[in-house]
């Protein structure tokens, strides 16, 4: 099934025909993150849609507004406005306000949400209710001794989980976000970051499952070893590599294989940034 484009826009993250034709805009008001992904450095970055992710700066709720205000009027091909960190969105507040006052000002262009999923449960709800028609959900593992290793901790609420614990936790809301969203007629995407010698036998499985609860997309972000991250030493696959696991995951579920790795400020089509021009 292909989601019907809202007036008459795609999105060009989810539909590679597009990504060349539409515009994308990422406002980077989302600091707090509460998973310590092993990947991510989170004095730089945060590894919610991509890696890897950074921002020249955050903006507030009212600085995102008016810079999309002028990104739109000198980028008429503008589709999108999303929110992927450079934290994790839904832990911070300022994401569903930037949402309910885009939706209210700019009711044409398509809002979209990154997430590690901890808390998507309990927001799918309210990004359906305000305008958010495009949720993408980072699933690196299902088995619990693969995620722990992906994983540093989780914190739902006040102490991080580690371990197991805090991987099963975020595992099962993940899943349970994922559902919540597609029951809503959300458009999900599974991101999915490619770890030689962890998790190559994981996304294949992920594949199926999310095929099978009725996410639109997948999309294996090879591993890049961020520096002063807990991966930073290990080695990023090759072009080989991603193309096997891709070809398997797609034996259950279809391929993005144009993805730009965006910043969490990124402005303009895909692989030709243009976020100095605004900052």
């Amino acid at each position: 099934m292909t989601p019907i484009a809202e007036s008459g826009l795609f999105h060009p993250c989810y539909y590679e025909e597009a990504h060349l034709r539409y515009a994308r805009m990422h406002v980077p008001v989302a600091p707090a993150c509460n998973v310590q992904c092993r990947f991510c450095n989170n004095k730089f970055d945060c590894a919610n849609e991509t890696t890897p992710g950074v921002t020249s700066g955050i903006l507030t709720v009212d600085e995102a507004i008016s810079k999309v205000r002028r990104v739109r009027e000198s980028l008429p091909n503008l589709s999108v406005v999303g929110v992927a960190g450079p934290g994790e969105p839904l832990a911070n507040r300022e994401t569903l306000e930037a949402f309910r006052r885009l939706h209210s000002e700019f009711p044409d262009l398509l809002l979209c949400v990154a997430t590690n999923g901890l808390l998507l449960p309990e927001s799918a709800g309210e990004l359906s209710s305000i305008g958010v028609r495009y949720v993408t959900v980072t699933i690196n593992a299902i088995d619990p001794d693969v995620g722990s290793e992906v994983y540093s901790w989780v914190r739902p609420n006040g102490s991080p989980l580690r371990g197991r614990e805090g991987f099963e936790l975020l595992s099962a809301r993940q899943w349970e976000g994922l559902r919540s969203c597609v029951e809503r007629g959300v458009v999900v995407k599974v991101n999915s970051v490619l770890i030689p010698g962890l998790n190559e036998a994981e996304l294949p499985r992920i594949a199926e499952r999310a095929s099978q609860a009725g996410a639109f997309v997948m999309n294996v972000i090879p591993l890049i070893p961020v520096r002063g991250s807990e991966f930073e030493g290990r080695t990023a696959p090759s072009g080989a590599e991603t193309r096997r696991v891709r070809e398997e995951c797609g034996r259950h579920l279809r391929q993005v294989g144009h993805c730009a790795r965006c910043r969490a400020d990124a402005v303009g089509l895909l692989g030709c940034d243009l976020s100095s021009l605004y900052r």
